[in-house]
């Protein structure tokens, strides 16, 4: 039986604006009929993606997303005496492996049309074939894709967050990660902040205003996340390697607890920590406890919106277990106003134990 690790968390986001819309203000959504802020799944992966945690703990395990690869391609090819003519014509043979290459009169003629996500081993394979067709090796261009690309391989952020060609979706990967987009717990009023900024060297002579003024929207607020990861599914990705699994589940659950999007960081300054983590493991049909917060909690709660809305979640688990059964999902928790409950290494132990 497949088992699954759910991740619940609920953090304080102070005056803010991590993740912005088209017109520069917070993203938000209608949820109950009421306006929340939003934190869409696609800007928090990418923030897990490339934050220091996954660098650290899964070093050389980790894919790139780009266009631009066929470059460096060919800037090794070149390093290797390639002449760049040929080192160009070589390398847009192997990128259709990736995507469509940008036409051949473009001045980025061996970027893709598309972003790839491509694992280390991809990117070497991908250079090694290269260079064997500069140096005259004669290649089918109908093997290049089998060639390069690979069905499962050590790149754990492929694995867990999947990747699509269009064109070889033989090589597509199912992911093992849902993130859903994450939204306050309670009703939000996004506000605009008016700044100025102030020319040093105005000596008051000719203007005695600012030398730039400007807009910015921001909000605060509790908001509430639900993470579903496939552990049996993310294995398979990692063609079977359970360490590799487990050091990319542990990744996930730290991450998704300390590390957010960095929109307008150095104006707000929000440095995140969630302050309730559940982590659920077990072979029961996954379900959010997003339905707590259907409902905004008031803003005027007299218990404030953080323990509000940890009562809601807690509340809304143990109905669903009375409801349809307690199933054999077990949890942990971890709340920074209980010291008597787990902490992040005991949520990282708990989440990390599957597998042979």
């Amino acid at each position: 039986m497949t088992t699954f690790v759910q991740l619940h968390l609920l953090t304080f986001v102070p005056p803010a604006n991590l993740n912005r819309d088209d017109t520069g203000a917070p993203k938000s959504a209608i949820v109950g009929g009421e306006t929340r802020l939003r934190l869409s799944s696609q800007s928090l992966k990418r923030a897990w993606r490339t934050s220091d945690v996954f660098a650290e703990k899964l070093a050389g395990h980790l894919g790139s997303r780009t266009q631009r690869f066929g470059e460096e391609i060919v800037e090794r090819l070149v390093a290797e005496g390639i002449d760049e003519a040929s080192a160009i014509a070589a390398t847009r043979r192997v990128i259709v492996a990736f995507g469509k290459p940008k036409g051949d009169k473009d001045d980025k003629p061996t970027r893709t049309e598309q972003l790839a996500f491509l694992s280390e081993e991809e990117k070497a394979e991908a250079v090694a074939l290269a260079l064997a067709i500069a140096r005259g090796e004669t290649i089918e261009d109908k093997t290049i894709a089998a060639r390069v690309l690979k069905r499962a391989d050590t790149a754990a952020d492929i694995a867990m967050f999947g990747r699509m060609f269009a064109d070889h979706p033989d090589f597509n990967r199912e992911a093992a990660v849902q993130v859903a987009h994450a939204f306050t717990t309670h009703r939000v009023e996004i506000e605009d902040d008016f700044y100025t900024a102030v020319d040093d060297l105005n000596r008051r002579e000719e203007n005695v205003g600012a030398g730039f003024v400007g807009e910015a929207g921001f909000g605060s607020g509790v908001f509430y996340l639900y993470v579903c990861v496939d552990t049996d599914l993310l294995t398979s990705n990692l063609g079977g390697d359970v360490a590799l699994a487990r050091a990319a589940v542990a990744a996930l659950v730290e991450a998704s607890a300390t590390v957010a999007p960095n929109g307008k960081q150095a104006s707000f300054a929000s440095r995140l920590r969630a302050s309730h983590v559940v982590v659920e493991k077990g072979s029961d049909q996954p379900r959010t406890l997003a339905a707590a917060f259907a409902q905004g909690v008031p803003p005027r709660d007299p218990n404030g919106l953080l323990a509000a809305s940890s009562k809601r979640l807690v509340d809304l688990r143990a109905g669903f277990a009375a409801a349809y059964g307690a199933g054999d999902t077990e949890a942990v928790e971890m709340r920074v106003d209980d010291p008597g409950t787990r902490s992040l290494a005991d949520l990282v132990a708990f989440a990390t134990d599957f597998g042979a």
